[in-house]
């Protein structure tokens, strides 16, 4: 972080040790750890929240590209799917449509048919 050699170290603690006066420089120097400390505490725990806001933010657009996806993919299924259908259907449909009207024409060309007795129609004796 700071680019403070051991000479200079040294030359901070005698300047500590000449103004602070030797009796309250441990006092002077647990309280400077103790805010140190803190503010360490403090930056990491910054830093966390940071990360983990950037990690929602990533999810958060993994989501958004997947629901993507899954929606193309479900449109040209559907897509493919009508296209299947129409495919199958029209001559399905021109297919019946033939059985119709040869029915029709074998309808017409038999006459009418006479009704068929049902042998529950039979009266018993």
């Amino acid at each position: 972080m700071f680019d403070i050699g051991f000479s200079e170290l040294i030359v901070i603690g005698v300047v500590a040790l000449v103004v602070i006066g030797p009796e309250r420089l441990p006092k002077v120097a647990r309280t400077l750890g103790l805010l140190l400390g803190r503010a360490q505490r403090y930056v990491n725990d910054v830093k966390s929240d940071i990360n983990r806001e950037m990690q929602l933010d990533e999810l958060k657009k993994l989501q958004a590209q997947v629901t993507d996806s899954a929606r193309s993919l479900e449109d040209s299924v559907r897509q493919e799917f009508d296209a299947a259908r129409s495919a199958i259907g029209t001559p399905a449909q021109a297919a019946i449509a033939e059985l119709e009207a040869s029915a029709r024409q074998t309808s017409d060309f038999m006459g009418p048919t006479p009704p068929v007795a049902d042998s529950s129609d039979k009266k018993t004796a």
